[in-house]
């Protein structure tokens, strides 16, 4: 994928792009591929490729959303994706990234400071289960994390009542919401939507997966990882 086709499929799916946040994407691009050949930050060090599958993967996220204004979390955030897209795209929403390898959230603040996107942007090094969000996010993200049984334990509880989890997911995705109706009746939120969408080259599924929180999460969630992943609900 080129910069001029990211630009347009974003301006086809409606969402806020102009030029100046175009090169911000592509700066974050290429910073991240800089950065990687000292740590490890993505498997993908192909640009067209880490347009469609970084940078556009990230985006469509924003077609059926308006997060501006709202506090939201990019849970696993890594390298910041989607978290770092969504800041640069809605400036005006407050974004939190998290992430337990306090590597990967160093770099997102020393870059974040050195081109000036402080603003509007919280980091976070520490695990999901940790607690320490609770009860205060309009939008929570989780880009490939875990199973989304696992990721409704983790996350859910950070949300508002009335917030929504948009879980990222591909092929197979059916199969994961079977499986987490346990999890979704336990933490109180029920599935809103599902959104399908391909990557415009590699035509590779993407899914979007809309959990709304509809009551107040239990004291005992979410549990120690631990016991999550041994007795998943």
């Amino acid at each position: 994928m080129t910069k001029e086709t990211l630009f347009e499929e974003l301006k086809k799916r409606h969402i806020n792009i102009d030029e100046t946040k175009l090169n911000q994407l592509f700066d974050l691009m290429y910073s991240t591929l800089e950065t990687n050949k000292k740590f490890n930050l993505t498997a993908i060090k192909d640009e067209e490729a880490f347009i469609e599958k970084m940078l556009f993967d990230s985006a469509i996220a924003l077609e059926y959303l308006d997060i501006n204004d709202k506090n939201v979390i990019d849970v696993g955030t890594g390298a910041g994706f989607p978290g770092m897209v969504l800041h640069i795209l809605e400036p005006g929403a407050r974004v939190t990234l998290m992430d337990s390898t306090a590597k990967k959230i160093k770099y997102l603040m020393g870059y974040c400071s050195e081109k000036s996107l402080t603003q509007n942007v919280d980091f976070i090094a520490d695990r999901a289960e940790s607690r320490v969000i609770r009860n205060e996010m309009d939008y929570a993200f989780a880009r490939a994390v875990a199973p989304l049984n696992i990721l409704i334990e983790l996350i859910v509880p950070m949300l508002k009542v009335g917030g929504t989890f948009v879980a990222l997911k591909s092929v197979g995705y059916e199969q994961e919401i079977l499986d987490s109706k346990t999890a979704m009746k336990r933490l109180g939120c029920r599935l809103h939507k599902v959104v399908e969408d391909y990557l415009p080259e590699s035509n590779e599924l993407r899914v979007m997966i809309h959990i709304v929180k509809e009551k107040d999460t239990l004291p005992k969630y979410p549990r120690e990882y631990s016991e999550i992943k041994k007795l998943p609900l």
